[in-house]
């Protein structure tokens, strides 16, 4: 399809597509050499995009790391104007804390640049190191306020911690201060958790990212995170990592684990757990092109809470924004969808 042939009265904004810096890359080849880094999810799957020998994997490692003529063609075949570009999975998030601190500050610098090079084509979220509380706020407020990034990166556990662990509290305070979002994108589930996915084949996208995610989310709800941040905004990818389709099953059996005290973690909310999807959560659509999933989820969590994403360059469609504009739904809808939603949540002003 040309992209070129239909050109619809808004800008296509894809939400969470990947980037990584050449040194981001070195970095995982070199501890995957040395195996030396203890998360099993991350030595299988970086160990299979940075070794295999075929074709398709290291076409993707070589896309990451393209923020020009690569990556704007890929998105002019598709008919996407603009990407929000955010650190790869697993970021910053399985690496020592000094290699951890160094990588933030050279993908927040470096993408900033990118940005500033092209403003009309890329916006970005920064990443910090999650080590520490003090050098985190610092690098979060460096990210956008010197390098203008409209939000942060979480590549879901933190080396087996999640962001409700009071020790993020004040990462989550200066969100709220500086009001930009976090992005919960999924990474490989914990070794805690990975074992059952990964002797079954299913730890990667077909399932384990979503469950690894899906939980990570839950637990930011039913922790009172909202309740303790209520300035706090967080957009999560891949509709919601199926919570919307366990929407009436979470409130019922929440409200019953309330009641029985039968858990120390579990207390009462402010609202019911589906409600944080209509006042604190925004969804993205990717790697879900699909219908009946995409009108489900906007229906439940409401059609202002959902917006459009693809995934690149992990799933990379030429035809799929064409198909998410024959979307039954209204042209204002999908001005919303594809741009407007992007812009209010992100603070986009190109």
């Amino acid at each position: 399809m040309n992209a070129d042939a239909h050109r619809p009265p808004y800008l296509r904004i894809a939400t969470e597509e990947a980037w990584a810096p050449p040194e981001a890359i070195a970095l995982y080849r070199d501890h995957l050499a040395r195996r030396d880094l203890d998360d099993v999810g991350f030595n299988s799957l970086m160990g299979y995009f940075l070794n295999s020998p075929h074709p398709q994997p290291r076409a993707v490692v070589e896309r990451l790391q393209d923020a020009a003529e690569r990556r704007m063609a890929d998105m002019d075949a598709a008919g996407i104007d603009h990407q929000v570009l955010a650190l790869t999975s697993p970021g910053t998030q399985v690496l020592p804390a000094d290699e951890a601190v160094a990588l933030a500050k050279t993908a927040n610098a470096r993408l900033g640049e990118i940005c500033q090079a092209r403003p009309e084509r890329f916006s970005g979220l920064g990443t910090v190191s999650f080590t520490d509380a003090a050098t985190d706020v610092a690098e979060l407020r460096r990210a956008v306020g010197e390098h203008g990034l409209k939000g942060l990166i979480l590549n879901d556990h933190v080396r087996g911690d999640h962001i409700d662990h009071p020790r993020f509290a004040p990462l989550l305070r200066e969100l709220e201060d500086l009001d930009v979002p976090l992005y919960l994108h999924p990474g490989t589930p914990p070794n805690t958790m990975i074992s059952p996915y990964r002797e079954a084949g299913l730890d990667g996208a077909i399932l384990g990212f979503g469950a690894s995610a899906g939980l990570h989310l839950l637990r930011i709800i039913t922790s009172g995170v909202f309740d303790r941040h209520p300035r706090l905004r967080l957009v999560v990818g891949h509709l919601g990592e199926a919570l919307p389709f366990w929407l009436h099953r979470i409130d019922h059996m929440h409200a019953k684990q309330v009641a029985s005290g039968r858990y120390e973690a579990i207390k009462p909310l402010a609202q019911r757990p589906s409600e944080y999807f209509r006042s604190h959560i925004w969804l993205t659509t990717s790697g879900m092109p699909w219908e009946p999933a995409i009108l489900f989820t906007r229906e439940v969590t409401g059609p202002d809470r959902v917006m459009y994403a693809m995934d690149y360059p992990y799933q990379f469609e030429a035809d799929e924004v064409a198909a998410q504009d024959a979307l039954p739904i209204s042209d204002a809808e999908k001005a919303d969808f594809f741009e407007h939603t992007a812009r209010r949540v992100f603070n986009l002003t190109f």
